[in-house]
């Protein structure tokens, strides 16, 4: 498995959020999204190969009880199977990270999901290969619904504007009665903190009155887009 870096800190994001954690970022990707904040781990991967073995003695040579398995996309490793049964046998509380694109039978406490909308897509006069590719990707209903039944779920769409709200509830319309509108957060596209500061002002109030969770980016808050946080 191709791993990009393994460290402790504290999860940012989601209903976890504030949780010391032990993360896994695998090394490479099927999408190629516009605004990818670990391009090192999809645009430009990185790292090396590492056996499940080699995985499993780092992670147990750092304290926290929950690990956080995320990429890229992880779920493009076949490893990652042995990998989170072997977390499970040591009984870690495990996330796994993923776009909802791809459908792997892994051991997981927690399937944090992040559909990519619109926004996400490159130009395609910038990118002519990988735009019209991750477009057709991007959206996978069968694997949405596969992981739905099979997984305690969150879904965490990236906002950029209040016309990707918009998108949002289509996407829902979609799902409905399929996904639990209690499971679904919204947060600020960005790692500038002043952006997501704007962002933010609209996005909270607008969560509050759709019925919908807000969630920060609070690693950017606490560190600053830093690598091994």
């Amino acid at each position: 498995m191709r791993i990009a870096e393994i460290y402790a800190s504290v999860q940012g994001e989601g209903s976890l959020r504030g949780t010391k954690s032990s993360f896994v970022r695998a090394s490479g990707c099927n999408l190629r999204c516009r605004w990818c904040d670990t391009p090192y781990a999809s645009w430009r991967p990185e790292g090396e190969d590492r056996s499940v073995e080699e995985i499993l003695a780092e992670i147990e040579a750092l304290a926290p009880r929950h690990v956080v398995i995320t990429g890229g996309e992880p779920m493009l490793f076949a490893e990652l199977i042995p990998l989170a049964d072997a977390l499970r046998a040591r009984q870690y509380h495990i996330t796994i990270e993923t776009a909802g694109t791809l459908y792997l039978p892994v051991a997981c406490d927690l399937m944090s999901i992040s559909p990519k909308l619109s926004n996400s897509t490159p130009a395609a006069e910038e990118n002519p290969r990988w735009s019209p590719r991750h477009e057709q990707v991007r959206h996978a209903p069968a694997v949405i619904r596969r992981l739905g039944r099979e997984y305690t779920c969150q879904f965490k769409f990236v906002v950029d504007t209040r016309a990707d709200c918009q998108e949002v509830e289509r996407y829902l319309a979609e799902f409905a009665g399929e996904i639990d509108r209690g499971d679904v957060m919204l947060m600020p596209q960005g790692i500038d903190p002043g952006k997501l500061a704007a962002t933010t002002e609209w996005l909270v109030p607008y969560c509050r009155e759709h019925g919908l969770s807000f969630t920060p980016r609070a690693q950017i808050q606490w560190f600053g887009p830093t690598r091994g946080t």
